[in-house]
């Protein structure tokens, strides 16, 4: 078992290694646990034998579960079980379960301890640390939520072995993007053969992965500064979300984001990365993008949470390990979304 601290006003521990479900315990004597209702059954058994939950909720898998009817509807269970402020939320499943439990532990009750169960990688590297939880509205991703940090964090690797390919492929946009922002020698790791479930490489390159992050948060829980950072790619990643009503999945959308601000970071002058952001994206194979109109993508990336009132920023790179935070003008983001689409057109 590996662990990593994550510092900070509340600071908390990541543990990665197999069979942590089974062993996993918190203090509090009232447990609610939320869930994907696609989670494997025998994934849940072994949550609920180690938690004793008082009310246990099943969500909507994916995207579907962060609506403000799916919130409403958990915050109602909880209420009708009884739990107390002294108890506890389980969020067991993938990045949007997390984040929807998150949100429901820091509004429950003005606030009770969270606890995070990721079962996929991209929950493992991303959502589940950092304390940003929240749901959507129909006019973006991510707009409703709060900074809640965990007060413990368990990554089974083990559940990863239930996933298929494509949605180990998906969760490791976040670990390649850690790679771009951060530490180099994550890029040529996530796409080795030996990084996958049972692989000789998993489980270093999964710990190393969430330490970037980790070591982020640790000095920016509120995202004031270089939280930001961690945002590579995401602001055009999140409009293709929107404009494909999620059908497109949030590490496939990374991916392609990440081309896109590479293109961007080339564009203003920085080191030429896309070689690294195209072999990713034959590496992860994503769904091929519908046609898109970028009028209508460019209306979500206005509303974007790194945006303020002086318009939208983008996280680019001068060079690999060298982000910073930057406004491009409307012209050249047009520009380089059409040489964008004929990139990633020539890869299907």
């Amino acid at each position: 078992m590996r662990r990593i601290e994550v510092a900070g006003p509340q600071p908390y521990a990541v543990e990665v290694g197999p069979g942590l479900l089974a062993c996993a315990r918190v203090p509090q004597r009232q447990v609610a646990l939320i869930y994907p209702e696609d989670l494997p059954a025998e994934v849940v058994a072994r949550a609920q034998a180690s938690l004793s939950p008082v009310v246990t909720v099943a969500v909507p898998a994916r995207d579907e579960c962060k609506t403000l009817a799916v919130y409403g509807h958990v915050l109602s269970c909880l209420a009708a079980a009884n739990l107390a402020r002294d108890g506890a939320v389980v969020g067991l499943g993938g990045g949007a379960a997390t984040d929807l439990a998150g949100f429901v532990a820091a509004s429950y009750l003005r606030g009770v301890a969270f606890y995070t169960m990721p079962t996929t990688l991209l929950g493992m590297v991303d959502a589940a640390v950092g304390g940003k939880t929240g749901i959507n509205l129909p006019e973006g991703k991510n707009l409703v939520g709060a900074f809640w940090p965990p007060a413990a964090v368990w990554c089974d690797t083990d559940t990863l072995a239930s996933l298929r390919p494509e949605v180990f492929r998906e969760g490791a946009a976040e670990a390649y993007k850690h790679g771009l922002i951060a530490d180099p020698s994550l890029l040529g790791r996530v796409l080795d053969p030996e990084f996958r479930p049972g692989g000789a490489l998993l489980d270093t390159t999964l710990t190393d992965a969430i330490a970037v992050k980790a070591d982020v948060v640790s000095r920016d829980l509120t995202e004031r500064g270089e939280r930001a950072y961690l945002n590579f790619g995401h602001t055009l990643a999140h409009a293709l979300e929107a404009v494909t009503h999620h059908t497109l999945s949030h590490g496939e959308a990374v991916g392609y984001g990440m081309h896109y601000a590479a293109r961007l970071s080339r564009a203003l002058g920085g080191e030429d990365l896309t070689g690294h952001t195209l072999a990713f994206l034959r590496w992860q194979q994503p769904a091929p993008l519908p046609d898109l109109d970028f009028d209508a993508l460019n209306a979500y990336m206005a509303r974007d949470k790194k945006a303020d009132s002086d318009g939208v920023r983008f996280v680019l790179l001068r060079a690999l390990a060298q982000p910073y935070l930057a406004r491009v003008p409307e012209g050249l983001l047009r520009e380089e979304f059409e040489g964008w689409q004929a990139d990633v057109r020539a890869l299907s």
